[in-house]
């Protein structure tokens, strides 16, 4: 994901850490809940040519929906849409 911008949206900091409580776990659940989200994400981005940025909503964190991908040209959508 070189030379891509990352943001994780208070909400999703805030979810990621919520299941990272439920689950009973440490600072190492909370990076497994962060690394279980951003697995897809870690996958398909190299492989897309001209990606500036990409969001993550706590929607993301609780795969309830694809993070929002804004391109170098200014174009935003949805991973997937």
């Amino acid at each position: 994901m070189e030379g891509v911008d990352l943001e994780f949206t208070p909400d999703a900091l805030r979810a990621a850490s919520e299941i990272a409580m439920a689950r009973g776990t440490g600072a190492r659940g909370l990076r497994a809940v962060l690394e279980e989200a951003m697995l897809d994400i870690m996958y398909d981005i190299p492989s897309q040519n001209g990606v500036g940025r990409v969001v993550v909503t706590g929607e993301v964190i609780r795969k309830e929906a694809a993070p929002e991908i804004t391109w170098e040209d200014g174009e935003s959508r949805a991973e997937g849409a």
